[in-house]
Parts: C-alpha cells; sequence; structure tokens
C-alpha cells in the first residue's frame, strides 16, 4: 500500500512542476505566476515575455486573485489582458493560447493576438493598460484592481 501513495505522490508533484493546472491559482500547480506590486506597479521583465507565448499572472489583493496575461502578438506588440471576458467571465474559465489565437475556454470562440487592447467588450479578453519601461512592462496595480469584478 506504502508504495502505491508515493508513486502517487511522485505522479502528482511531477504534473505540478511540468504540467500546471489551470484551475489552481497557487502553488506549483498553478499556471499562473504570482506577481505582487511595488509603489502601486507590477513590473515584469519584457524578456520573459518576447516568446510569443502567453504568460499567465495573478494579483491577490484583500479580496480575490486577479488574473490576466502578458503576450506578445506577431506584430511585435506586448498586450495585457484580464484572463476574463465580458461575456463569459461566471465561468471563470478564462483563455488558451492557440497559435496567434486566444480562445475562450467557455465558449471556444478565437481571438487573434493583434486584437487584444484594440478589441474589447463581449467575449473579447478584457484589456488590461500596460506601458514599456526600458527592460520591463508596467502595469498599474490600480488598473489590475479595475478588473477585479471579473473574478
Amino acid at each position: 500500500m506504502k508504495n502505491y501513495l508515493v508513486v502517487l505522490l511522485v505522479f502528482f508533484v511531477a504534473v505540478g512542476i511540468f504540467a500546471p493546472v489551470d484551475g489552481f491559482t497557487f502553488g506549483f500547480l498553478s499556471r499562473y505566476e504570482a506577481v505582487t506590486g511595488n509603489n502601486g506597479e507590477v513590473r515584469i521583465d519584457i524578456k520573459e515575455v518576447t516568446d510569443g507565448k502567453a504568460h499567465y499572472y495573478s494579483y491577490e489583493d484583500a479580496e480575490k486573485i486577479i488574473k490576466f496575461f502578458v503576450v506578445k502578438s506577431p506584430d511585435g506588440i506586448i498586450r495585457a489582458a484580464f484572463d476574463a471576458c465580458d461575456v463569459c467571465f461566471p465561468a471563470k474559465k478564462g483563455y488558451i493560447q492557440e497559435g496567434d489565437f486566444m480562445i475562450c475556454k467557455n465558449c471556444g470562440r478565437k481571438f487573434h493576438s493583434n486584437r487584444i487592447n484594440v478589441v474589447e467588450g463581449g467575449c473579447n479578453p478584457a484589456p488590461l493598460e500596460r506601458t514599456q519601461d526600458g527592460a520591463h512592462l508596467v502595469i498599474r496595480v490600480a488598473d489590475i484592481l479595475q478588473g477585479g469584478r471579473y473574478f
């Protein structure tokens, strides 16, 4: 019986390390990297998000965990959006990436990454304001907190 428990424990640790689970917003099972604010800003190293892949982050305030993603679109712009939309946010499923598209995990609609931060409303990823400051993407904590309604 002990051998089975050891095998299960090793399996779950491996899954958490190598294949984060969508539903988890904490610990090593999460696909979200926890970020904190400093002087009212969250700063993300640009080098970490220039590979064209969506990078998922979470910010925890006193009431909830707010989730967002950052992706460099094919046109070279680094974009940010909440991992939610105006329509499907009650399902709390967010988006996954498929090539140059972000796909709503609730309704299946696809959104080209070039349109993130440009088109808003409906099932488009809810835009998150951001700026670039040298080697960092800067997102104001106040802007992140505006997305609390989705979570």
